[in-house]
C-alpha cells in the first residue's frame, strides 16, 4: 500500500464505495467499480460502469449540499474546447462517511506523463482551453484560487521555511509580490492545472478534470500552466498561443514557485512520487530563466 499522503486522511476502498451506492443509489451498486490511479491529492475517484465516476474527499469534505461544480460545470462546458465532467448526482453523509460526494460523467482519456506528450502542442490546446475560459460570462461566479498574491504570502513563507531547495525560489516570489495586480474584471479560471488533471486521447489533451479550486479571478494562476510543460520552448508556445501581460506573466512565475515549493516540503518521493518529481520539474525550469522571466544563459530544453 502506497504512502499516506496526509496524517488525517480518511481510508476509502471499494468496499466503503460500494456499500455507499447500495444505501443512496441501488440503481448503480450492481456496476462495475474500481478506483483510478494515480490517486488525487484531495479526493479519491472511482470509475463506476463505463459512464460514471465516483469522486470522494479524502479529508475536509464538504459539508453542504450542492457546490462549485454542480452549479457551474454544465455553465462552462459548451463554452469550452476540452471535454469536462458533468454532475449527475450528489451523495449524503451517512455513517460510514462523513461528507457529501458527487457522482459525474466520465470524461475519457488517460492521465500520462509531460514527456508522453507533444509538449508544443500540448502548450497550444491549453492556451486555447484557458482563452476560452476566460471569455465565459462571470455574472455570478464564485471567486476561485486567483487572489491577489500579496494573500498568499503567508503561505510562502510557511512553506519556505520548510523547503529544502534552492533560496534563489524565495527571489522569484520577491520578484512577483512587486507586479501590478491584475487590472481588470476577474476572469474564469480552473485553478489546478497540474498534468494529472489532463486527460490525453490520441495524443492530445482532450479533457480537464478536478475543479475543485475553479472561479473567478486573476487568471495568472491559471498562466502558471506554462512553467507545469517542463521545458522553456513549451512555456514559450504556450504565451504565443495565449499572448500575455508582462505584470501577469510575472505573477504566474510567482504561482509556480508557490506551488513548487508546496509541494517539495509537503509531499516526498514516497507518498506522492508522480507531484513531487512534477514539482521538481516546475522549479527547474522556473529557475533557468533571467530574472525578466525569459530563458536564462544556462538553459537547457530537456523536452
Amino acid at each position: 500500500m502506497a504512502a499516506k499522503m496526509h496524517t488525517d486522511e480518511r481510508e476509502i476502498d471499494e468496499a466503503l464505495v460500494r456499500q455507499l451506492l447500495v444505501d443512496q443509489f441501488p440503481a448503480w451498486a450492481a456496476l462495475p467499480l474500481h478506483r483510478v490511479e494515480p490517486s488525487g491529492t484531495v479526493n479519491a475517484i472511482f470509475r463506476l460502469g463505463e459512464d460514471l465516476s465516483v469522486r470522494l474527499a479524502r479529508r475536509d469534505g464538504p459539508t453542504a449540499r450542492g457546490g462549485k461544480e454542480a452549479r457551474w460545470l454544465p455553465h462552462l462546458a459548451a463554452a469550452l474546447p476540452l471535454d469536462i465532467p458533468s454532475p449527475v448526482a450528489q451523495g449524503r453523509p451517512n455513517r460510514d462517511y462523513p461528507w457529501f460526494w458527487d457522482i459525474h460523467t466520465w470524461v475519457a482519456g488517460e492521465t500520462l506523463p509531460v514527456e508522453a506528450l507533444d509538449a508544443i502542442q500540448a502548450a497550444r490546446d491549453l492556451a486555447s482551453f484557458v482563452a476560452a475560459l476566460q471569455q465565459v460570462d462571470l455574472a455570478g461566479g464564485p471567486a476561485g484560487r486567483g487572489v491577489p498574491l500579496a494573500e498568499r504570502d503567508g503561505d510562502f513563507r510557511h512553506w519556505l521555511a520548510r523547503f529544502d531547495g534552492d533560496p534563489a525560489v524565495a527571489a522569484v516570489w520577491a520578484a512577483a509580490l512587486t507586479s501590478p495586480p491584475w487590472p481588470g474584471p476577474p476572469v474564469w479560471h480552473h485553478g489546478d492545472l497540474d498534468a494529472r488533471n489532463w486527460l490525453v486521447r490520441d495524443g492530445r489533451i482532450r479533457g480537464v478534470i478536478d475543479w475543485g479550486e475553479m472561479g473567478v479571478g486573476d487568471p495568472a494562476c491559471d498562466v502558471m500552466v506554462a512553467w507545469k510543460l517542463h521545458s522553456a520552448a513549451a512555456r514559450d508556445a504556450f504565451r504565443a498561443a495565449l499572448p500575455t501581460d508582462d505584470a501577469t506573466w510575472a505573477r504566474a512565475r510567482g504561482w509556480v514557485a508557490l506551488q513548487a515549493v508546496a509541494v517539495l516540503a509537503y509531499y516526498t518521493p514516497a507518498n506522492n512520487p508522480t507531484l513531487y518529481h512534477e514539482a521538481e520539474r516546475w522549479l527547474e525550469v522556473l529557475l533557468c530563466e533571467s530574472p525578466e522571466g525569459g530563458p536564462g544563459p544556462d538553459a537547457v530544453d530537456r523536452s
